[in-house]
């Protein structure tokens, strides 16, 4: 699998781009901001951007949607717990000092029982609710993509309105830490780090057990 990472926006958030090596079919993961970036590399990549995937609803990750949609006729997914966020990115951005570009509406919503795939590629839709109502993550074998849900040595924030770290830590519990210790972990911000080390080391996960 074609794999990139770029780190986009002020608040830092990682865009991942992935790519069928066969077909060249890919997906864009959070495009926050900084549309032009991930198209320049789309493009320098020769790939064809089949669909936006949002983890979550939150301007950080959606901000550069409509650009990048706009420029490769991709289709959004989203899940339907987050399409809220998408018409007040630029409110909520502005509430931060930040600027972001609302989102258009999804073209079909993210669900666990509906792979996404592209190409010959294919990612599984974890549903792990707690950062946001509708937060994902996307999993292939030996990697999962986990937004704002699980970072190298910690978690994603729960002091938002709708958020609930109960269920935060339920969807870790049975979605992401019933993976193999092997499988690499590409958070919405931040360092990528595996599942074992995280089952190991990460203080609020051994705080749950304890």
């Amino acid at each position: 699998m074609i794999f990139e990472t770029l780190v986009v926006g002020p608040l830092g958030v990682n865009c991942y781009i992935l790519g069928c090596e066969e077909t060249l079919d890919a997906v864009v993961v959070d495009p926050g901001a900084d549309a032009a970036k991930v198209l320049a590399v789309v493009a320098k990549l020769g790939l064809a951007v089949k669909y936006v995937l949002n983890t979550h609803g939150h301007f950080d990750h959606v901000g550069g949607n409509r650009e990048v949609l706009e420029a490769t006729d991709a289709k959004l997914l989203i899940h339907e717990g987050d399409v809220h966020f998408l018409s007040r990115a630029a409110d909520t951005a502005a509430m931060y000092g930040a600027k972001a570009e609302n989102s258009p509406s999804p073209a079909g919503f993210l669900d666990e029982a509906q792979p996404v795939s592209f190409g010959t590629e294919t990612l599984k839709v974890l549903h792990t609710p707690g950062h946001t109502p509708g937060g994902c993550c996307f999993y292939s074998e030996g990697m999962v993509i986990t937004g704002d849900t699980l970072f190298a040595a910690s978690v994603g924030r729960t002091d938002f309105p709708g958020s609930s770290h109960e269920a935060l830590m339920e969807g870790i519990r049975s979605r992401l830490m019933s993976l193999p210790d092997e499988t690499v972990v590409h958070p919405g911000h931040g360092p990528s780090t595996t599942i074992g080390r995280e089952r190991r080391t990460n203080p609020y996960i051994l705080g749950e057990e304890s």
